[in-house]
This record gives C-alpha cells, structure tokens and sequence, in this order.
C-alpha cells in the first residue's frame, strides 16, 4: 500500500479529474486556501454537526473516481455531505444512518423545493409566532396550548426541555413545533427548529457542543470577553436561522443537479443496500462522539426515535481495548454489506481519524485490496474545538 503525505500547494478541488495521480493530491488545505466559508458552504451549514468531513474532500474522490452515471454509497451519512456534494456533480447518491436527526437533515437538504413556497412557509410560520409574541390575547390562548401539549409531544422524559430552556425560549419553542403541523415544507422547519433551540439552550455562548450543565447565571463569557447572561428567549433565533435557510437553499438551488439522492434511516450493516458503484464515507471515530446525545434537544422536542444503541464507537461505550475490537468489528461488518453491492473493482473511500491503527484490520476483515493511504494534517476546525489533529483518506478496492 502507498502512502502518501501531500506536497506542493494544496489542491485545488475543481482541478482533479480521473487522471489525477494520488501522489498529486496535497490535502492539507489552511485557512487561505479553503477558508470557512467554503467549507460550510449552501446547505452544508444548515445546522451544526461535530465530526463531519468538509465537502471539498468528497468532491475531489467523486471527480477521481464516479462519473455522472454512477451511484456513490455513504454508509455512515451522517449530516449528508456525500449527498449533498454527489448531487452537485450530478452523481446519484445513497446514504445510511442509524441517526433519526441525521436522517431528517439529509432528507432537508437534499429535497427539491420550489423556492418561492418554501420562501412563503419559512416566512408565514416566523410571522405567526412573532404575532403570537407580540399581541398578548393570542398569546396566551396560544401558548396555553403549547404548554399543555408539551407533557404529550416533547418528549418521553419533557423535564429535559424544562431543565435547559428558560421558559419564555420553551413556550417559542413549542408554539414553533406546533405551528409546523399547517405547513408542506416539515423537514426544514424541523431543521429551523432544532437550529434555533441548539442556540437557544441554557448554556454559555463559548460551549455549545459540549454543554455539561445547565447555566442559570451570569457567567464569563470567553467568547465575547464579557459578562454574559444566559438565553431567556429562542426567537431571535429563529429568526435568524429562517432567513439564513432560506439563503442557503436558494444557493444550493442554482448548483443542485437531478441527480437522485436517497437517504435511508437503516443500520448499513444489515440494510439490503441496492447496487452502487462506490463507497465514500467517514466512519464515526472509536470512543469520540455521541451522536445522539450531541442533538438530543431535538430528539426531545420532535419526539425522533433514539436508537442510539446501534451507535458504532460512542464516546460512552469508551477506547478501551475491548471497545477498539468492537468497533473494527461493527465498521468491518458495515463494509462487507456494502462490498455486496458493488462490483469488483469498485473503489472505497474512507476518512478516519486512525489514532489507534485499526483500519488495517478493518480492511482485512473486509476483504478488501488497501491501495492507498493519504494522510491529511487539519489546521483548521470550526468550534471551539479548534486543536490541530491528523486524519487518514484510506483508498481500498473491491476484490
């Protein structure tokens, strides 16, 4: 296997075709050369996901390896960058996810809307609320409903809602979630939603992907150098996020291709997976992550199925040595079902973080030929996780 650790300037996504030499590829792009703005780029940014790879690495595999006829496979969706970046070059798609947020948020952005309704929608929905918080007749018929429906329809457990949400930014919640039940367009407004109430929780400004408490109280805030006081009300939220949706589907509408994109709330290593031509994915790291835990705000006000049991590599179940051959295991499993639906020869492309090595052994338990490994230095990251780290882009072939 080669291996390869990218010189020259880095490259440039759009500049690789089929004929691109791996050895060519410099993937260690900084801040200059792809800044954040294109990393999030339309629909990649409709709401914040720890752990996705950028979309300028998809692009690259999908030009090197899959022609406009073709079907890429992302076992592992996630927050749907694979989909998104194949149907911009016209390459048809599928995506697994055992996430039910993953699976409402790929289906968001992928989906074909006819702007100028999804425009009226998000726009008479943020209208109905901001009326709801203004006039304070309708007001309290409105949000006496919402507050007798939230023991119903929040949630199984609702003491969360009431935990980390002032009440004010509760009651715009639910009155919001409510309202979306008059509305086409759910998918997105759901993502709105969940966006709003991410921002919204009570916690500091400076730790939203990883809040451990509640905050109640006037705290130092990091962020903006100041003291800061915690979120009472989710609106202004929601209105920033409605109009900045609206912007991103607008931008992806003048790239989007009609190529398909079929997005499946299934665990790929079970799922009858139907004929595809390749693989590009980035697997959930060992002992990381909790995928369902990092949105359970939106588990909890739209009621989604928590299957997070079927996680592979939580940061619950640990790294220990045992949770390690677990999850080769579980990752390998995934590949072999996947392999069953490609035809020999068909290139995988694999993004991992591989600080334990254990991707030799998933490739052997697999069954596949490791080609490749090109080993990519990230500088940059949004968040406040912003620490240097290095990953791997693991090229194997279907025998």
């Amino acid at each position: 296997m080669q291996i390869y650790e990218g010189a020259g300037e880095p490259t440039a996504p759009g500049s690789v075709v089929p004929e691109t030499s791996l050895s060519e590829l410099n993937l260690n792009w900084r801040e200059r050369d792809l800044p954040e703005r294109e990393r999030t780029k339309h629909v990649h940014r409709l709401h914040p996901y720890l752990g996705k790879f950028i979309p300028q690495l998809v692009e690259i595999f999908l030009r090197k390896y899959f022609s406009p006829d073709q079907t890429v496979l992302d076992p592992f969706a996630g927050s749907g960058t694979t989909l998104v970046q194949a149907n911009e070059l016209g390459v048809n798609a599928v995506g697994y996810d055992v996430s039910a947020f993953n699976v409402l948020l790929m289906a968001a952005k992928t989906k074909r809307y006819d702007l100028k309704g999804v425009r009226r929608e998000v726009l008479d929905i943020l209208g109905e609320l901001e009326r709801a918080t203004t006039s304070s007749a309708h007001q309290q018929i409105l949000w006496k409903s919402s507050g007798d429906r939230a023991g119903e329809t929040a949630s199984p457990n609702s003491e969360y809602l009431k935990q980390w949400f002032a009440p004010q930014s509760l009651r715009e919640l639910l009155l919001y979630r409510e309202l979306i039940e008059n509305y086409e367009d759910q998918e997105i407004l759901r993502i709105i939603l969940s966006r709003s109430a991410r921002s919204a929780r009570l916690t500091t400004h400076f730790d939203l992907d990883f809040p451990k408490a509640p905050q109640t109280k006037p705290y130092w805030c990091y962020k903006h150098s100041r003291i800061c006081t915690p979120i009472q009300s989710a609106i202004s939220f929601i209105r920033r996020y409605s109009l900045d949706t609206l912007e991103r589907l607008e931008e992806f509408s003048l790239r989007r291709t009609n190529a398909g994109v079929v997005v499946r709330h299934e665990d790929a290593r079970f799922a009858a997976i139907p004929p595809v031509d390749g693989v590009i994915t980035s697997p959930p790291y060992v002992g990381l992550i909790d995928y369902h835990e990092q949105h359970r705000y939106a588990y909890e006000l739209l009621g989604l199925r928590d299957c997070r049991t079927a996680e592979i590599g939580a940061a619950s179940q640990g790294a220990s040595h045992r949770a390690q051959r677990e999850y080769q295991e579980a990752i390998a499993q995934a590949f072999r079902n996947s392999c069953l639906s490609m035809r020999p020869g068909a290139i995988l492309v694999v993004v991992a973080g591989d600080r334990f090595g254990l991707y030799d052994g998933i490739a052997q338990a697999c069954g596949v030929e490791a080609v490749a490994e090109l080993r990519r230095h990230v500088n940059r990251r949004t968040g406040r996780r912003s620490s240097e780290f290095y990953e791997s882009v693991f090229i194997w072939r279907r025998m």
